[in-house]
């Protein structure tokens, strides 16, 4: 029996574990490679700089995504658009698996970017269940989901390439997909979208969106300086950790984001303190745990307990910033959520790419210490960023 149907209008309660689930599993798809770097560079005969450019093409595929499907979720079914994401996303990762070069591995992981954003399909689902008191926490707990995911799958790949090979951990994503899929089917409800539209004009108003709400623009880059951050270290750790003075295995590589655990289970806590106090806190925390993270692993580079150390505080950090520039941008315009979230996720993937290309070549240029550093500056960028969106915030509160 299909579950029923309801208006968007309805008030529903929605199933938050479920839908932190299925974008745990969906944004998990596009983070399978980042652990086993050094192992598929062997296996495929590829360099340092060819299988940085392996995850630069995912997220990248993951930014068109966004911004050219996530928006359908304002004019279709939201939960239509997720099953056919996952059933696609789950041909792209067999193919990924079955891959015997670079190009073919280049080819599928553009298409697993492109289909895995049913994740963030999920996330203004959530929103739009969710009464406007308890906002906050519904993205924040959806959102726990998203990092829980990013993290789960350094952990479960690098895990699962010491078991099986390389391939196995996207076979097994794969068959995880299609389960995520029979559960959405069954559990999720079908919510009618009121907002009338054809596809070419969905996309030319997220344009005037950009022009008429500065506080959309000012979220997506000043969340796109610290995803830059986090890009950029997670996707050089594998070198970092598999060289000297480490020498780490892909399997303790992976295991390497349990550090990053403690801060996505802050995620709704985040979003409650986001819902009692306003976003801004939440933001300014955010970049003074990433700077703090940052400069710790810059002053002791070849401690590994510091590594552990500064991994917690700056998945934390990015977790409150994430959550509270998304509270920011849901609270616009609500029957825009798609497309909000299309052009703040798609601009922070963009930086994603930024953040993954520039790791790599500033990893093979300078060293870690080199990568750290670009963090750190693309700290303070985010600082001046928050201070204009701390202005256009107070503008717009105060009626101005």
């Amino acid at each position: 029996m299909r579950p029923p149907s309801f208006s968007s209008s309805e008030s529903l309660t929605p199933p938050l574990r479920l839908l932190a689930l299925g974008t745990a599993v969906t944004v998990a798809t596009i983070y399978l490679t980042q652990p086993i770097l050094n192992l598929l560079a062997g296996a495929l005969h590829a360099s340092t700089r060819q299988m940085g450019f392996v995850t630069t093409v995912t997220q990248l595929g993951y930014a068109a995504g966004i911004i050219f499907l996530v928006p359908l979720g304002d004019i279709i079914a939201k939960k239509k658009l997720i099953l056919a994401k996952l059933l696609l996303v789950a041909v792209a990762l067999a193919a990924t698996g079955l891959a015997s070069g670079v190009r073919t591995m280049v080819a599928g992981s553009l298409a697993i970017g492109l289909f895995a954003t049913a994740a963030q399909d999920f996330i203004p689902l959530a929103a739009e269940l969710s009464p406007a008191a308890r906002r906050g926490h519904a993205i924040g707990t959806v959102m726990g989901g998203l990092l829980l995911g990013i993290l789960g799958s350094r952990l479960i790949s690098g895990a699962l390439a010491d078991w099986g090979g390389w391939r196995t951990p996207f076979f097994a994503a794969a068959g995880l997909a299609l389960v995520v899929a029979f559960l959405v089917w069954r559990r999720v409800p079908a919510v009618a979208q009121a907002h009338a539209s054809t596809y070419p004009a969905l996309l030319l108003s997220m344009a005037q969106l950009v022009r008429t709400r500065p506080l959309l623009a000012l979220s997506t880059v000043g969340q796109g300086c610290i995803g830059f951050t986090f890009s950029a270290f997670w996707t050089v750790l594998s070198f970092h950790l598999g060289g000297a003075p480490f020498y780490l295995s892909p399997g303790r590589i992976g295991a390497f984001a349990l550090a990053g655990f403690a801060g996505a289970a802050m995620a709704p806590w985040a979003g409650r303190l986001s819902d009692r106090h306003g976003p801004l806190l939440n933001i300014r925390g955010g970049i003074g745990l990433l700077a703090l993270s940052f400069g710790a692993m810059l002053a002791f580079p070849g401690s590994l307990l510091v590594l552990v150390a500064a991994a917690v505080a700056f998945d934390l950090g990015v977790q409150l910033a994430m959550v509270s520039h998304q509270t920011v941008i849901y609270s616009l315009e609500p029957s825009a959520r798609s497309r909000l979230n299309a052009v703040y996720v798609g601009g922070l993937f963009g930086f994603f790419a930024l953040g993954s290309f520039g790791a790599t070549w500033m990893f093979a240029a300078q060293g870690w210490s080199g990568v750290l550093e670009l963090c750190l500056g693309s700290c303070g960028a985010a600082a001046l960023v928050h201070l204009a969106l701390t202005r256009a915030w107070r503008s717009r509160s105060s009626g101005a």
